[in-house]
């Protein structure tokens, strides 16, 4: 039975715990660009019943296709420069590193193009798309992309937190707006990808406010043998993070073509359609703390401080965050997708229930993903998603060859959170021991 005193204890620990969080400016941050997250996918997420009833199981298929070849080109189009623009104490060598971002971005974007015109059957093959505009279209996606991460790293450095937020409210707007008009005027797949390339646009035209007055005055700054120099220096993120970046977006990718070229693009469409609808709560705060714990780890460390006490509380209190909502999935999923999205949307829900498990851990894996860039151990994370690329597609290979779709999900899904698991527990404890060594030398 609790004493009086232990009661008193308590209700002083709570309130102090309260004060805290009112005055800690990380919490802040988070909260500041989760609103704004928290509106976008609120918006997103109540106009999908609209959405999934204007396209069908094969427009998300071909969709889902377009996404993945996207996405793999976008996980390089920067070099992952964007995430060296936080690292720079000085601000004159940030925007170089963001200049140098920019230029990667029209080489890739430019590379891209080239490839479309030499390859532009293949391309297509790959996309299930048909003609020049689905070329044209993956060409923008790529520039405009790459320069939307460019704007979003420097505002994230610039700790302007409500235009990140605002971007996100403009960016879910207009693509949902325009899913819903295109979808009324029955232009299938299409309509799906003109959206997203529409809504990356919008937002990043809003993240250029932030940037501009900060170009400007450090323009004089911004010189090419500076450029040079800090690609050097930084050379382990196109080596490493950049690679490591376009291996995960292969293996996910490769989900949906190899679910199409075994089951269909129907399943490869419902695959493609669980997988958004899972990702777009997960987002809503996974979004918002990626910036700002990576920018408070950064500082941290150039302040000499610990990253370890950060690195654990973040990582437990996702695993708690995640835990409820992922029992729920996992009982009702595919009654839930009917319920909301309508009857051909069952099978997602079915796929959704398995898929949830992976998720979580993918959640819970953000401290780990951005803590190996901090700490410097791209090559070992590199040699990871070597292996991770391996395992996910022979995973998806037997199970085409021997299972149905639905146990091939839950396969897949099983690999994935183990893998994700040890991620989580390689990279705590790469940070430990570089601290450890660290407090060695000092003592030393």
């Amino acid at each position: 039975m609790k004493t009086r005193s232990d009661i008193q204890t308590s209700k002083f620990q709570f309130q102090y715990i309260l004060t805290w969080l009112r005055k800690s400016s990380f919490v802040k941050n988070v909260f500041v660009v989760m609103s704004g997250t928290a509106v976008a996918q609120v918006l997103g997420f109540a106009l999908t019943p609209i959405i999934s009833r204007l396209y069908s199981p094969s427009d998300f298929g071909v969709f889902g296709s377009f996404y993945a070849i996207s996405a793999v080109i976008a996980a390089g189009t920067t070099l992952q420069y964007t995430q060296a623009i936080m690292l720079p104490k000085e601000k004159k060598d940030a925007i170089n590193l963001f200049i140098l971002s920019c230029l990667c971005t029209v080489a890739v974007g430019f590379l891209c193009f080239i490839f479309c015109l030499l390859a532009s059957t293949f391309v297509n093959g790959l996309m299930k798309t048909e003609g020049v505009w689905a070329l044209s279209l993956l060409v923008a996606a790529t520039v405009v992309g790459g320069l939307n991460q460019s704007c979003q790293a420097w505002c994230v450095r610039a700790k302007a937190f409500k235009h990140t937020a605002a971007s996100q409210v403009i960016r879910s707007l207009s693509k949902n707006g325009a899913r819903i008009g295109f979808g009324y005027l029955k232009i299938g797949a299409a309509g799906l990808i003109v959206s997203n390339v529409l809504g990356n646009i919008l937002a990043s035209l809003n993240l250029i406010r932030v940037l501009l007055p900060d170009l400007l005055a450090f323009r004089r700054y911004i010189r090419w043998d500076r450029i040079k120099q800090l690609a050097k220096d930084y050379r382990d993120f196109p080596m490493y993070s950049a690679s490591q970046n376009v291996i995960n977006s292969l293996s996910s990718g490769f989900a949906v073509l190899l679910l199409t070229h075994f089951y269909g693009i129907a399943i490869a469409g419902a695959y493609a359609f669980g997988m958004s609808i899972l990702w777009t709560p997960m987002s809503l705060l996974i979004g918002a703390l990626r910036q700002v714990l990576f920018q408070k780890a950064a500082e941290t460390q150039h302040h000499g401080g610990s990253l370890t006490p950060l690195y654990m509380k973040v990582t437990a209190g996702l695993f708690a965050l995640a835990f409820f909502p992922s029992v729920v999935l996992f009982i009702w999923a595919p009654e839930i997708f009917t319920w909301i999205f309508g009857s051909q949307w069952y099978t997602a829900g079915e796929f959704a229930k398995f898929l949830i498990l992976w998720m979580m851990f993918t959640f819970c894996n953000l401290p780990a993903v951005l803590f190996a860039q901090i700490i410097r151990i791209q090559r070992s994370v590199f040699f990871y998603d070597l292996v991770l690329l391996a395992v996910r597609v022979v995973t998806l290979v037997i199970g085409g060859l021997y299972l149905n779709a639905l146990q091939t999900i839950c396969l897949f899904s099983l690999v994935g959170a183990a893998m994700n698991a040890i991620l989580i527990f390689l990279v705590g404890h790469a940070v430990m021991k570089k601290e450890g060594q660290a407090n060695l030398l000092k003592l030393a």
